[in-house]
């Protein structure tokens, strides 16, 4: 793992925020509240891992993570068994979602998401892009179907994760599945499976043996990915090794919404039992990193790093997994 060139804060490094260019957000607190599973939910529910109670230790002391972000400092934490998806949500059953409740995700309503340029054709229409991370292009009609807009579709990306769909998106399919999304105390005990204080589901070594087990930037970032981990953009789903508890892409590939507000100094004071995340805030917690990651200027691709968006943020990198409560 290299030396970071800068240290980013949250935002646009990670992807691109509606609320910081003054697009209103959707009611997310309304959406959270829709907690009641629909008839059939049972049968829509993907594959799972069995989390098991007791207590982990989260976050980071690492002096090379990110301060900024809240990472630190590492602090135990004790949570109620639960179920974790053991893919996030791809395209094919999001497609199926829709069909049967005719959702249209917050990206169509407004009309426009924001792609990583470096996946557009060289003849692409100018469009505007985000100052502070001219790679960040917002693009018109991009939106799940489209995922670098009109001239695009999920031909051949069934399996791939969904990805242009905000938080009030995630949870609305979560609710139609029967679950909810993780918290983010449960994301990241998932996520380390059965390692203490790794940064990696595996381990510290990034690419053990210079094995790829994770889809994440390589290459000059962000001019030219060299695709040497297998591929350029998102991967399908199961493309590499799960963790030890049988969770596939808990790093890399595209970053994971998740239940909580977000606030960088939240460690700090959380409680040891089940954090809930704070009682308010304007960005929702992100996890897990994406193919956009690139060690000399976000390495945010660990399972003790964490970053944000606003709810109503959507890029073709961030998607979600569904959680389950154990049945009592």
């Amino acid at each position: 793992m290299g030396q970071h060139a800068s240290d980013p804060t949250t935002g646009p490094c990670c992807g691109p925020a509606r609320g910081e260019r003054g697009v209103h957000a959707p009611d997310a607190e309304a959406a959270g509240r829709v907690s009641a599973a629909q008839p059939g939910a049972a049968d829509r529910r993907g594959a799972t891992a069995a989390v098991d109670a007791g207590a982990f230790l989260m976050g980071t002391d690492d002096p090379r993570g990110y301060a900024r972000d809240g990472e630190g400092p590492a602090h135990e934490v004790e949570l109620a068994p639960f179920l974790l998806e053991v893919h996030t949500v791809t395209n094919e059953r999001f497609r199926d979602f829709v069909q049967a409740t005719g959702h249209r995700t917050t990206a169509e309503k407004l009309g426009t998401s924001f792609v990583f340029g470096g996946l557009l054709p060289d003849d692409f229409p100018p469009t505007r892009a985000v100052a502070a991370t001219p790679w960040w292009r917002e693009v018109e009609g991009a939106d799940w179907r489209h995922p670098e807009g009109p001239h695009s579709d999920l031909n051949d990306r069934a399996e791939h994760p969904v990805v242009h769909v905000g938080w009030a998106d995630a949870v609305a399919f979560c609710t139609w599945a029967g679950g909810r999304l993780p918290s983010e105390a449960e994301w990241e005990r998932a996520a380390r499976g059965t390692g203490v204080g790794h940064h990696y589901p595996w381990g510290d070594d990034r690419e053990p043996g210079g094995r790829h087990l994770m889809n994440v930037f390589q290459g000059h970032f962000p001019a030219h990915d060299t695709g040497e981990d297998g591929w350029v953009g998102t991967c399908p789903v199961g493309s590499y090794p799960p963790n030890d508890l049988g969770l596939f892409e808990m790093t890399g590939n595209i970053w994971e919404w998740c239940a909580d507000w977000f606030d960088p100094t939240y460690y700090a004071h959380s409680p040891r039992g089940a954090p809930p995340g704070p009682p308010q805030g304007t960005a929702r917690v992100m996890r897990g990193g994406s193919y956009l990651c690139h060690d000399t200027y976000c390495w945010r691709y660990r399972v003790d790093s964490r970053s944000s968006n606003t709810p109503d943020s959507t890029t073709g990198n961030l998607g979600f997994r569904v959680a389950h409560d154990v049945d009592p």
